[in-house]
């Protein structure tokens, strides 16, 4: 059991002094006028920092000023009454600690804002701020009112041993405490390079997104290994347990990590970036985004397919826009053997230089390609730069103008055929007897 608390004798004769409910006093006063203080002025200080009232330096001064308002009054005010009660030779053992830790929670939260904000513009660690200003703060409480050293002493008593290591509840405790603290400014600091690189226009997409999954990965198994340091774990200890741990993840989650490596290949190697065209078997679709874990692919369907990396390494891929985007398209055409091929040709390149998705250069051609059993088999090959979008709707629309063009010219697209010789007479059908 802790002796840290007064016991019950010393608790009563303590609140039993005149000196005592007059700093009790003086500490609700505060707590009222900071209250107050804060009501009036967190709004207009709210407003004056929201996005183009004014720059970024000075409104990241009026947002950490808003946060901390009602600490700050009462730690003015608690600051105030220590000083007065100095010089007029009053009690000021209640009001100095109180002072103490309010002055703590106003340095802890504007740190711990202004750590977010410049590791990360964004606001995906806002959830973590007040977790970590809580657990900065209650240590603080713990250290300025003596209580730490007792505490830890306790926590240290519960212990376990695994071999050369000793596990207590003061290990688990200061990794816990450091993993958070760690994890908040490893967090911050990979989007903070995930922002940076990506704002950098002179690098490939695929290498930004490969240059910030290693990043995060590295930093992240940094913020780890030193929690483990930090909260005296022998790491030479683990080695064996930390091998044996390593060789069961690695059989459990092969697919995991693989996937994960080949991510990493694909984002440097740049063979697939965001924003292309691949073909994947019977799948075709656009590469929305490269993930840890896996690829987005958005099929012409409007369906998100998730691709794990390890099979985009691994199975072949064609990839409509690696290295030029201008893709060919092919329109096969029949027609009868009584029609001029020339002039049907011609009919066709009309036709697609007509339309607004092919490319002037290289021009559309035609082509005759064979003579078929029923009529001449013509192709009209079109250049496109954006196999991004559907391409059905480009061939069902050309298909259309080719056939109302065709048909207007009077060229006739023949249908199947088949001519049946009979050789020798035909026997006539045999008479019923009563004709």
């Amino acid at each position: 059991m802790l002796d840290i608390l007064p016991s019950r004798e010393v608790l009563i004769d303590y609140l039993s002094r005149a000196s005592t409910w007059r700093q009790i006093l003086i500490l609700l006063f505060g707590l009222v006028i900071a209250w107050a203080a804060s009501r009036l002025l967190r709004r207009p200080l709210e407003n004056a920092s929201r996005p183009g009232a004014i720059s970024d330096a000075p409104r990241m001064a009026v947002r950490s000023g808003a946060l901390v308002v009602f600490p700050l009054v009462l730690w003015i005010w608690l600051f105030v009454a220590v000083v007065l009660s100095r010089r007029l030779d009053l009690a000021f053992d209640f009001l100095r600690p109180a002072m103490l830790l309010t002055g703590a929670l106003v340095l802890v939260r504007v740190g711990v804002f202004i750590l977010r904000h410049s590791l990360s513009p964004g606001s995906r660690l806002k959830a973590w701020e007040g977790t970590l200003t809580a657990a900065i703060w209650l240590l603080l409480v713990l250290h300025i009112l003596g209580w730490l050293p007792a505490i830890g002493q306790v926590l240290d008593e519960y212990a376990i041993e695994l071999g050369k290591v000793r596990l207590s509840l003061l290990t688990a405790a200061s990794f816990i405490f450091s993993i958070a603290v760690l994890m908040f400014i490893a967090l911050g600091l990979s989007h903070a390079l995930q922002w940076r690189i990506m704002k950098n226009s002179t690098l490939d997409d695929s290498l930004k997104i490969a240059v910030t999954k290693l990043g995060k990965f590295l930093l992240l198994t940094s913020a780890v290994l030193i929690a483990l340091i930090t909260a005296g774990i022998d790491l030479t200890a683990l080695a064996v347990f930390g091998g044996a741990l390593g060789v069961g993840l690695g059989l459990g989650l092969q697919r995991i990590v693989s996937n994960f490596v080949s991510g990493v290949i694909l984002g440097f190697e740049g063979s697939i970036r965001p924003g292309d065209v691949i073909t994947m078997g019977k799948t075709v679709g656009t590469v929305e985004a490269l993930h840890a874990r896996h690829a987005v692919i958005h099929n012409f369907d409007g369906q998100d397919i998730l691709v794990p990396n390890e099979i985009l390494l691994t199975t072949e891929i064609t990839n409509w826009s690696y290295g030029d985007r201008n893709v060919r398209i092919k329109l096969p055409v029949q027609v009868s053997y009584q029609d001029d091929p020339e002039k049907v040709i011609a009919l066709l390149e009309e036709v697609a230089h007509r339309h607004a998705r092919v490319l002037k250069s290289p021009a559309p051609a035609g082509v005759l390609t064979d003579f078929g059993e029923n009529g001449i088999n013509l192709e009209l090959h079109v250049w496109i730069n954006d196999p991004e979008r559907s391409q059905v709707g480009l061939v069902s629309e050309l298909n259309r103008q080719i056939w109302k063009t065709l048909k207007a010219a009077g060229v006739t697209i023949p249908s199947p055929q088949r001519t049946v010789h009979v050789s020798g007479a035909v026997p006539e059908p045999p008479r019923s007897s009563g004709s």
